[in-house]
């Protein structure tokens, strides 16, 4: 579970395209401002470029539509890409929550006796505005999957490349429920052992105040942690790694290690057990080639943690 990801990010400049544009000579004037009418209106373009064009960029030859081909990006666009992806997102949350560990580590108490709130109050005692910052946050955090979707469609690609869409609900779900209920319960149980061997801190998975929204809120926040980190880095990373050439192991040992870096601010435990969900979910994606099993599984785990902590803490003895 993950919920310290960067909220707010600068919008990103894409790899394929200039940072500045010079200034056109003379005589090639009307050919920039085309091309400037392509990006900004292509209804627009249609005009300019005459009846065989359709909105869409499409070519009509014979009266058949003919789809350019997609660009397609060199390895140094890609490695770009990836590094831009990562640092406004779950990258720099690592680097965060490394930072967290160490300052954990250096401070007086023992990791077991500090506490890492996973989702809190916003606005303690103001219930509206504390439910605003919760719905806000939510929105930050999924905004880099919808950078991901934008650059997949640059490469002429989607998020059903990854497999994160609906074409086997029936599928996506029972894998997801079984995996959920297999990774969920070895991961309390790993959990309850480092935080007795005091090499993790006190998860607190959620302390909502006792309103309306606060079970909703929890459910979106887990469907967020869901979305998030299985298309970034289940799905998104293992791709571009794989068009990159890297050999299936490397790229699943860089991706679990990246999932168990922004976990860190919860202590040794909190890295090893992401760690090892991290080898599990991108082995099962490489085969399954489909990202939407993960969502549910991951959304399942972090719904299951948020709920039942908010219900059973303080009720049973084992749960700290």
């Amino acid at each position: 579970m993950h919920a310290e990801h960067l909220a707010g990010a600068g919008h990103p400049t894409y790899a394929g395209c200039p940072t500045h544009v010079e200034r056109p000579a003379h005589g090639r004037h009307s050919a920039h401002v085309a091309y400037l009418a392509y990006l900004a209106y292509p209804a627009y373009l249609a005009q300019v470029r005459g009846p065989g064009w359709s909105w869409r960029g499409e070519r009509r030859v014979s009266g058949v539509s003919v789809t350019p081909e997609a660009p397609t990006l060199s390895r140094r666009l890609l490695t770009a890409e990836i590094w831009v992806v990562f640092a406004l997102s779950l990258g720099a949350s690592g680097v965060s929550a490394l930072l967290q560990l160490i300052a954990s580590l250096t401070a007086p108490k023992p990791l077991s006796r500090q506490k890492a709130l996973l989702v809190g109050s916003l606005a303690p005692g103001r219930p509206w505005i504390d439910l605003a910052f919760q719905l806000l946050n939510i929105a930050i955090a999924v905004a880099p999957v919808a950078l991901v979707a934008y650059l997949l469609l640059r490469s002429g690609e989607s998020l059903a490349t990854l497999g994160a869409d609906r074409r086997r609900p029936l599928q996506d779900t029972v894998r997801g429920a079984v995996l959920a209920a297999v990774i969920g319960g070895a991961g309390l149980a790993l959990y309850l052992a480092a935080y007795h061997s005091g090499a993790n801190l006190t998860v607190v998975p959620a302390q909502l105040p006792a309103v309306w929204w606060r079970i909703p809120v929890l459910l979106l926040a887990a469907a967020q942690n869901g979305v998030l980190e299985e298309i970034l880095v289940a799905g998104y990373l293992l791709h571009r790694l794989s068009q990159l050439g890297w050999r299936p192991g490397h790229a699943l040992t860089v991706s679990a290690l990246l999932r168990g870096s922004y976990h860190l601010y919860q202590g040794f435990g909190g890295f090893a057990g992401n760690v090892v969900m991290g080898l599990i979910f991108g082995r099962l994606y490489q085969r399954w080639g489909r990202a939407a099993p993960l969502v549910v599984a991951h959304t399942l785990i972090d719904g299951v943690t948020f709920v039942g902590y908010t219900l059973l803490h303080g009720h049973v003895a084992w749960l700290p």
